[in-house]
């Protein structure tokens, strides 16, 4: 619980802390996860889920023409099924699902340009940090890591200054979990995971 509100102090003070003279709009963000986990053990076989994230967002445009920023909290959760070996003479698979919940603080840095009065195309780049919410899996000794870093890189498209619809590349920094060998894993083998995300968000 201390971990959750820590969080969420954090995310409320990087989205809210902005100039006074800036331009702000506030909406909701949710989207797709498309994650790809890959592991360092050989013995460790995965089936990638997809996912989904959902949250508040804001955004902050720029005095530079074209240039703004958005942050957003959002809960976001993703997945994999996994097959591990154990035994070590007798080799049998037990199958596990690894399931990623975190409070993830995306801010990205975007420029945009218009191409007609009622839309414009954006790009956008910038870190994303994220808590881990997630419970570890006994069965096979594994950890999630309590913080995470990821860089996200996109592209999308604003309609009539309110509808937004993104299509985003989450780029994982380090290792996002980890197994100990046990009698279940024959070896230590710890993941990385990246997501390609689709989303859509609607700024008031």
């Amino acid at each position: 619980m201390r971990k959750l509100l820590s969080a969420c102090l954090i995310g409320a003070a990087m989205l809210f802390v902005v100039p006074a003279s800036a331009q702000v709009k506030f909406g909701v963000k949710g989207g797709l996860n498309l994650a790809s986990f890959s592991f360092s053990g050989d013995d460790v076989n995965s089936e990638n889920r997809t996912g989904f994230y959902i949250g508040p967002t804001v955004k902050i445009g720029l005095p530079l023409t074209g240039l703004s920023l958005d942050g957003s909290l959002l809960y976001n959760q993703v997945s994999a099924k996994v097959n591990v070996e154990e035994g070590y003479e007798q080799i049998t698979q037990r199958e596990e699902t690894l399931k990623q919940k975190q409070l993830a603080i995306p801010v990205n840095l975007r420029y945009g340009f218009g191409i007609g009065d009622a839309a414009s195309v954006f790009l956008f780049a910038g870190p994303q940090f994220a808590f881990d919410l997630s419970d570890d899996i006994d069965n096979i000794d594994w950890k999630w890591k309590n913080t995470y870093l990821s860089i996200n890189v996109g592209a999308g498209i604003m309609l009539a200054s309110h509808f937004q619809v993104n299509l985003n590349y989450n780029i994982g920094c380090g290792n996002t979990g980890n197994a100990s060998a046990s009698s279940i894993s024959k070896s230590v083998f710890h993941a990385k995971s990246n997501a390609v995300q689709i989303g859509m968000a609607y700024y008031f």
